[in-house]
């Protein structure tokens, strides 16, 4: 049942409260392990300690965090094309079964990318700060290619081969989605981080999610209306 004004307005707001959490809250059951290994690092006091949390940590990102989180963002792609869509809404977990083998699959090309891209700026941060800072720029590159690449795989029916690519294409080719990508991200992240951490299992995810493929949809709309102009 809908109302109208101000009761109208507050059981909007409540039910997206209620849609952002429940998601979230899932991603985070999902990242269970990931998390307690995180958090774990958190309080090591030693490299050697760091090595034996950060191979376990390696391990399980392709299998539990790319999958939980394309599941998030196909949820994100609903609440966006709301008005869209025809059908009755899907579950997370259905979502998460569906794209279970893409996102592994992507998650070892992208674990691999971060892997080597963190490498190199350990690397260079005690013999040279242009390259370092160099690398930094690159991370924020692949950081925002890695959203895109969820909002594309949720998207799109391809093949990894092409999702990756269609996913490169936009990251490098739009700058205001870029900006917009990025911005939008860094400033939830940073809230998340170092204002109110109590958000992180409540709406971190699930919002920069939302926020990133609403971003990368308003693009893909003027794709669209500049081909039927055509």
């Amino acid at each position: 049942m809908k109302t109208s004004g101000f009761m109208g307005g507050l059981y909007v707001i409540s039910e997206w409260i209620m849609r952002f959490s429940l998601v979230n809250l899932q991603w985070v059951l999902f990242n269970l392990p990931i998390a307690l290994l995180l958090i774990s690092i958190l309080y090591i006091d030693s490299s050697e300690q760091l090595f034996y949390l950060t191979v376990p940590l390696v391990v399980l990102l392709p299998p539990l965090f790319f999958p939980a989180t394309m599941a998030m963002f196909a949820k994100a792609r609903e609440w966006v094309r709301v008005d869209e869509e025809e059908r009755e809404p899907r579950t997370y977990v259905s979502y998460y079964k569906e794209n279970y083998r893409t996102s592994l699959l992507a998650g070892l090309v992208f674990v691999a990318l971060w892997g080597i891209l963190l490498a190199d700026i350990y690397y260079f941060s005690e013999r040279n700060e242009i390259l370092m800072n160099l690398f930094v720029v690159m991370g924020i590159l692949l950081f925002t290619f890695t959203l895109n690449f969820f909002s594309v795989s949720v998207h799109y029916d391809m093949k990894l081969r092409g999702l990756l690519r269609q996913a490169f294409f936009i990251t490098a080719g739009s700058p205001l989605l870029f900006l917009a990508v990025s911005i939008s991200s860094g400033i939830v992240l940073y809230i998340s981080l170092y204002i109110f951490p109590i958000i992180i299992p409540l709406f971190s995810g699930s919002l920069l999610a939302f926020l990133t493929f609403s971003a990368y949809y308003r693009l893909y709309l003027k794709i669209v209306a500049r081909k039927l102009k055509q």
